[in-house]
């Protein structure tokens, strides 16, 4: 399938996706509250399982010796990305620094792209279970480090629960099992509870997604058109040209660049407005990033993803 229309899709489901989830809120079939719950039950047992049995069916580290050099390429990604980041705060008020430099920094680096993967090569892919490798560190990143956006560390942020979370934990494990040679020990049920249970992940992190718009629809006074302008022109489009011009420079190998560059072009992480709710920041405006940024990829990551195509041939 041509990688500009299979984006689209991919892009336009999980849109349809987060309409059910607003429709959802709005009819008051499921209390507002709920939302409060999808988003640590996704992160801490439905993407964990998904990871788990990809890697145990698809990994195998005789055909890819270089895999422990995945976890490298994002760290340097997310340099480039910090970088990027100051850079953009810089010409942004004061006042709203934080709202913006975090979400900036922190893609949706997990569910949007597992989401764009599987849209273009299947579940069973060893292209998803490299991924997973690719952001082994990101969960444990993001929780050890968005506070400094906010001023600096509180109680919450000393939890071990979130330097051993599930996603991490569940990579580990499965990587472990792999590398030792005793995958055939892993039971076929197991391997299918948790290919059950992970296939919930995507679908309830979406009407999460969703959820957030019927909450900001209904809280908000108004867009904030000026902000999100700014936003959305260095999210969605400055972020990842920037990006695809270094690769084009580097040349790294194109599964690598691959997953540099989608990560460069996805939309905040969805749990920036819990963090904010936290530290009382402006939410409704870290909200209106996430929604009108995830709304606009609709438009800009196709377009960027057969940009991306034209260079390295990923499909």
């Amino acid at each position: 399938m041509n990688i500009f229309l299979a984006t689209l899709e991919s892009i336009v489901i999980l849109l349809g996706i987060g309409i059910i989830g607003f429709i959802i809120l709005s009819r008051k079939i499921v209390p507002i509250s709920i939302l409060e719950t999808i988003s640590p039950l996704v992160i801490e047992v439905g993407m964990p399982c998904l990871i788990f049995s990809n890697i145990i069916k698809t990994f195998n580290p005789e055909e890819i010796s270089n895999w422990w050099q995945l976890p490298l390429w994002w760290i340097l990604t997310t340099l480039v990305l910090l970088i990027l980041t100051y850079l953009s705060t810089l010409i942004i008020s004061k006042k709203k620094k934080a709202e913006f430099g975090i979400s900036l920094f922190y893609p949706n680096g997990i569910f949007i792209p597992v989401a764009i993967i599987i849209s273009l090569f299947g579940i069973n892919s060893i292209i998803l279970s490299k991924y997973f490798i690719f952001i082994l560190i990101y969960p444990v990143f993001f929780f050890n480090t968005y506070f400094y956006f906010f001023g600096g560390r509180n109680k919450s942020s000393k939890n071990l629960k979130k330097i051993f979370n599930p996603i991490l934990l569940s990579t580990i494990i499965a990587l472990i099992i792999s590398l030792t040679g005793y995958k055939s020990y892993v039971p076929k049920v197991i391997l299918s509870i948790t290919d059950l249970i992970g296939g919930i992940s995507l679908p309830l992190i979406i009407i999460f997604i969703g959820g957030n718009i019927y909450v900001d629809f209904k809280n908000s006074k108004s867009l904030k058109i000026k902000e999100l302008s700014i936003f959305i022109l260095l999210k969605n489009i400055l972020f990842p040209l920037i990006i695809l011009s270094l690769l084009i420079l580097i040349k790294p190998p194109v599964t690598i660049a691959f997953f540099i560059f989608l990560l460069s072009a996805m939309p905040p992480i969805t749990t920036i407005s819990i963090v904010a709710k936290e530290y009382k920041k402006d939410v409704a405006l870290v909200n209106q990033f996430m929604v009108s940024s995830f709304v606009f990829s609709i438009i800009t990551l196709p377009a960027l993803m057969y940009l991306f195509n034209y260079y390295f041939k990923i499909l």
